[in-house]
């Protein structure tokens, strides 16, 4: 088992104890969150499913991203990120939703270096509140699948740490 296999059983044991869902929309991982997730025997109790959507016309097409929003941010921005996820939330309904988008690398992009990377976690919209809506900046080490691993180890911390406040 690896760490990121256990740290995603424990998300998923939380959320259904808890008879809460997740969905996911991811960029620069394509894929990989959704695929550790649904590694979890069970995953299918609390986890919907996600949509990756890797290029820009994606984003805005399948999760509704404003594209007013990209152009004055860029695809590798809180923004966008939490658009991302408000997106994934509208298309499942989903309780929790995870986004990620970011530089992979090798190569810089859109003026980000490789590693640069945002993540979203969005909860629930309890009554007439707004949602609470977490985003956070990472710089992320390492070639390519380094920096997806630690980015799917980010989003899965990151929601765990919302689900489990100190």
């Amino acid at each position: 088992m690896t760490d990121l296999l256990a740290l995603a059983k424990k998300v998923l044991k939380t959320l259904t104890e808890r008879d809460l869902t997740l969905a996911t929309a991811e960029s620069l991982t394509g894929g990989l969150l959704g695929a550790t997730i649904t590694e979890v025997p069970g995953a299918s109790k609390v986890y919907l499913g996600g949509a990756i959507a890797y290029t820009t016309p994606v984003k805005e097409s399948l999760l509704a991203v404003d594209h007013k929003e990209i152009e004055a941010f860029t695809v590798v921005s809180s923004q966008v990120a939490s658009g991302m996820a408000s997106g994934i939330h509208d298309a499942t309904g989903a309780d929790w939703c995870i986004a990620v988008t970011g530089v992979a690398g090798p190569d810089p992009s859109e003026g980000h270096d490789p590693g640069e990377v945002w993540i979203c976690v969005r909860g629930p919209q309890i009554g007439a509140l707004p949602p609470a809506v977490h985003t956070q900046q990472f710089q992320f080490a390492g070639d390519r699948q380094a920096v997806r691993q630690a980015t799917v180890e980010g989003a899965l911390s990151m929601l765990l740490r919302v689900l489990s406040p100190v």
